[in-house]
């Protein structure tokens, strides 16, 4: 790397899948509210060999802060579909069970978009924003998720 030579900070991530799991909610010894859950995401791609369409699923670690935390706890369960938008976050913890230490890698949601199908006759989709109650002007309602 030349001296001088300045990258943009750059960290944004975007996922829409579906949640492995209930999510799990603790709050903080301060008081803040902390939502944890796993997301599947799949990509679809055709073996070369064979031809036939395949799954690949990747399984992400998500967290949630403050108020997009209890709205996520409340409104979100096993399976359901979610849009994330947010950044990567690595941390470093000590495993209980062996006293190793461990590094994960994780995103950490700033937007929590909660996704309905349209023929669950559910309510319209709703947004979670760290901070904020309603879905910004001009996004648009999902109808249907493609999964």
């Amino acid at each position: 790397m030349s001296a001088g030579v300045r990258l943009p900070e750059q960290n944004q991530v975007m996922l829409t899948g579906r949640l492995t799991r209930d999510p799990e909610f603790m709050s903080t010894q301060s008081g803040v509210a902390k939502c944890w859950f796993s997301l599947a995401v799949n990509r679809r791609y055709r073996d070369k060999v064979s031809g036939e369409w395949k799954d690949d699923t990747a399984f992400i670690p998500v967290v949630v802060w403050r108020e997009a935390a209890q709205r996520c706890k409340e409104k979100l369960k096993k399976g359901g579909p979610v849009h994330i938008e947010g950044r990567l976050r690595s941390r470093k913890f000590e495993d209980k069970a062996s006293g190793a230490q461990r590094t994960v890698v994780e995103v950490e949601a700033r937007r929590v978009q909660f996704l309905a199908a349209a023929e669950s006759g559910a309510e319209a989709p709703a947004a979670a924003h760290p901070g904020e109650g309603e879905a910004s002007a001009g996004e648009t309602e999902i109808e249907e998720a493609p999964f």
